[in-house]
């Protein structure tokens, strides 16, 4: 049986890799007429979503370990050093291939913070009111290298 050729709307629906494939060979030649512009631009804002929600994931992440840094000294392990160590990399890797984005973690850490303080919560098994409400950090903090909270005897 000869398989019919899909239309790029119809592949975007049914084979996203052949979509993308198709489209990038449609522009390339030229045959724009061809193009599903409407799913191209859906793609296009969904990556710029795509690099926000990172972003605050990756600064959740943080945010989790610098408390359990901070509220379990004597559990510190040199896994709770590279997990803050790497979260700090790549967010400043997605800063630096997106600048626009360079005031997003401020905006954002309030938010992260309580992310962050349920996953510390859950983890340390320390009742969530031994954390502070707001983030005792400020994003210069959370992002320096260097910065690791003292610890805070229970």
């Amino acid at each position: 049986m000869t398989q019919i050729p899909k239309s790029a709307p119809q592949l975007y629906e049914t084979d996203f890799a052949a979509w993308t494939e198709k489209t990038v060979q449609l522009i390339r030649t030229g045959q724009f007429g061809q193009v599903d512009w409407d799913a191209v631009i859906e793609e296009i804002e969904s990556l710029g979503r795509s690099e926000r929600r990172e972003l605050k994931s990756r600064l959740e992440v943080l945010l989790q370990h610098l408390l359990k840094w901070q509220y379990q000294s004597s559990l510190r392990s040199g896994s709770w050093r590279n997990t803050i160590d790497q979260q700090r990399h790549k967010i400043v890797d997605l800063l630096q291939e997106s600048p626009s984005l360079k005031s997003y973690p401020e905006e954002v850490l309030a938010q992260c913070y309580h992310r962050g303080l349920k996953a510390a919560s859950n983890e340390t098994e320390l009742p969530i009111n031994t954390f502070p409400v707001e983030c005792p950090y400020s994003i210069a903090q959370v992002l320096d290298n260097e910065f690791l909270p003292d610890m805070i005897d229970l």
